[in-house]
């Protein structure tokens, strides 16, 4: 601990857990968005792989409080209701994940960035976009294909995720069900990933643990809002949150 103190100053660290706790609210709400909070936000004052090492308990632990908020057997049921989405996203994200120095990550985030910020905004002006035919298998498997590719090689799947099960009108306890779930299995492989890669060290640890009651806490408010909000209300919040996070991969791909 310090060893921390001596790396951020005890200013900077406090705007760390108010980051934490922004983005714990955002999450408790709507369901995704804590990386892209807290990396964009840490990442303006302090080093990028300190900020990145930061996010990955928080988001960890937040994600499997969000997959079990209902119990295990409610976890389980949406993992079976979604199971292809969930094996087809999983394959192609392994697959990617070895092509990943083939296509330039800036073209990638304009590719998810230019469609997701796009659908959010016909959604929020009106367009209901309701899936071709209705939801079908093929549908479900080209989807997920799609959201494990391009996850696998820019590390971002969650906004395709998002807008399929928006575009699915799926009730909003599963919809944050089925997110911790998959972002949850996707935090697991994050925090192996960069306890290997030094990340994750014997400094940057505290930082992460430091973060994790402040996100816990907004998440807890977050979770207090959303059941206070109806269907609507629910679907607007997380379509004007997939519009925000599509227009930050459309900057990031073109002014990096």
């Amino acid at each position: 601990m310090e060893s921390l103190i001596s790396l951020i100053p005890l200013q900077t660290l406090g705007l760390c857990l108010a980051i934490a706790l922004l983005a714990g609210i955002v999450k408790g709400v709507v369901g995704f968005a804590m990386p892209m909070i807290m990396i964009s936000g840490m990442g303006s004052f302090i080093a990028p792989e300190l900020a990145l090492a930061g996010l990955i308990l928080p988001t960890l632990v937040t994600n499997g409080m969000q997959a079990l908020r209902q119990g295990t057997s409610a976890a389980l049921g949406s993992v079976r209701r979604f199971r292809v989405f969930l094996g087809v996203g999983l394959v192609m994200l392994l697959i990617a994940a070895q092509l990943v120095t083939l296509l330039p990550v800036p073209v990638m985030l304009a590719l998810i960035g230019g469609p997701v910020a796009g659908f959010a905004s016909l959604q929020l002006l009106g367009w209901r976009g309701e899936l071709p035919g209705g939801p079908s298998l093929k549908l479900e498997i080209g989807i997920g294909a799609f959201a494990g590719f391009i996850g696998g090689l820019s590390g971002v799947w969650g906004p395709p995720v998002v807008a399929y099960l928006t575009a699915l009108g799926t009730e909003k306890r599963e919809q944050m069900r089925v997110q911790g779930v998959i972002y949850g299995l996707g935090a697991v492989a994050l925090t192996l990933a960069h306890l290997g890669s030094g990340v994750l060290n014997a400094t940057s640890v505290w930082l992460s643990l430091v973060l994790i009651p402040p996100a816990v806490g907004g998440m807890w408010i977050g979770n207090r809002i959303q059941d206070r909000i109806d269907q609507t209300v629910f679907r607007k919040a997380t379509l004007i949150v997939l519009l925000v996070a599509g227009l930050n991969l459309l900057r990031r791909a073109f002014f990096g």
